[in-house]
């Protein structure tokens, strides 16, 4: 079938439409440097010719309230407005565990926009809230800490590889719409200073991890079981300490 992935040029984005066009489906890349503009509508309406299933990758320039929230808003429109003009059967789109938790966080109101407006769009629709991908443990690391030391909260955590995650979007993309929310996590769940410590172990790096009950992340204060799912969850293959070994360990 004939499927758009926006933000196809993105890390994930480029790893599903991997996976899609080697199933065999016809995958057009919906970005900027591919003709299709999400804030100004430009070039949707001709990549949408044909296409039965959307797939929404999209994200803001920053994770900056204003900003992140104009985009959403803004992007969301103009999508809803073409799928509904090209007729397409499920829109699928990429969000975060707990985004109803921590509406105080202009980043989640913001995915919280996205979402709500797929869903009373009138589109068929699936969304995938996600954990934190394995991949963004050097942004903790820096965000959080100096040259010596990085500081991590206990709060529960449960991240997922890449991979993994878009074996899942390309999963529930072929699937029939499931017009609600799926939530996929890694395979273990431990508190986060122990994901940290252990790659900076196996990682070889000179830092320290200073281990605090202060329930914060990315110096947000946030529910402590915010990063984990809240019930019922697709559980990915890839543990932590695999995905490390053999990302960091030549």
């Amino acid at each position: 079938m004939k499927i758009l992935v926006i933000g196809g040029t993105g890390l994930t984005g480029r790893l599903v439409t991997k996976k899609l066009a080697k199933l065999g489906h016809q995958v057009v890349i919906g970005s900027p440097s591919h003709g299709v503009d999400l804030m100004t509508g430009e070039g949707l309406d001709l990549a949408l010719q044909n296409t039965e299933v959307v797939i929404d990758l999209s994200n803001s320039s920053s994770p900056e309230e204003e900003n992140a929230i104009h985009f959403f808003l803004t992007a969301g429109k103009n999508l809803v407005t073409a799928e509904l003009a090209a007729n397409i059967r499920h829109h699928l789109v990429l969000s975060i565990v707990g985004t109803d938790d921590a509406l105080q966080i202009g980043y989640l109101r913001a995915k919280k926009h996205q979402e709500d407006n797929i869903k009373n769009s009138g589109i068929p629709y699936t969304i995938i809230r996600s954990t934190q991908f394995h991949e963004h443990t050097d942004a903790i690391i820096a965000v959080q800490g100096n040259d010596e030391e990085v500081f991590v909260s206990k709060i529960d955590y449960q991240p997922i590889a890449l991979e993994d995650v878009t074996d899942f979007i390309v999963q529930f993309a072929l699937e029939e719409p499931k017009n609600g929310t799926v939530e996929i996590a890694g395979p273990i769940r431990a508190n986060m200073d122990d994901f940290v410590a252990k790659y900076v172990e196996i990682a070889g790096k000179s830092v320290k991890v200073i281990s605090d009950e202060d329930s914060k992340y990315m110096h947000l204060v946030v529910p402590k079981s915010l990063l984990v799912p809240a019930g019922a969850y697709n559980a990915g293959k890839i543990h932590f300490e695999d995905w490390a070994l053999s990302t960091l360990v030549n």
